[in-house]
């Protein structure tokens, strides 16, 4: 899919496209990692599942492509960083940059998770479970990809 519309489906639509035993990714995007969160096959929970240490683009990619594969996934819920007024910065520019060069080399349907605030309540959580510094520093990304992916998760419970 090279066209950017093609890949990029609203919330509503990417109920219909699910089957069943199929999985969402759940992804945050950062400069450095990219926070993975996988969903079960019937569309209700997200769990962390895995961060990417970001290299370079085609190997990240391929390195999605190949978990996307295995897990069995159909779509992928990307957090967009908005601003907190719900502008666009540069952030959500780069984010959308990625996903554009992602539809050259996964043929999988994206859509947009507002994220604004999902790594201050993936911290909290992990605050109030007692995890030290260091294992939280090591499991961040995830856990805000499962707070993004749930978030898209109970929406589309409620449609």
């Amino acid at each position: 899919m090279s066209d950017l519309k093609s890949n990029i489906v609203e919330i509503e639509n990417l109920k219909a496209l699910h089957r069943p035993g199929l999985r969402l990714f759940g992804l945050d995007l950062g400069t450095k990692t990219i926070g993975l969160a996988l969903s079960d096959g019937m569309l209700s929970v997200a769990s962390p599942y895995h961060t990417i240490r970001r290299t370079k683009f085609t190997r990240d990619a391929s390195e999605l492509a190949a978990l996307s594969a295995k897990e069995g996934v159909f779509a992928l819920v990307i957090g967009m960083p908005l601003n907190m007024d719900g502008s666009e910065g540069p952030r959500a520019q780069a984010t959308r940059a990625f996903v554009r060069n992602l539809a050259d080399k996964l043929d999988l349907p994206v859509t947009f998770w507002d994220e604004r605030l999902s790594t201050v309540a993936a911290e909290r959580a992990m605050i109030e479970a007692d995890l030290s510094r260091a294992k939280r520093a090591e499991k961040i990304d995830a856990a805000a990809a499962a707070f993004i992916l749930q978030g898209a998760l109970d929406r589309l419970a409620r449609l």
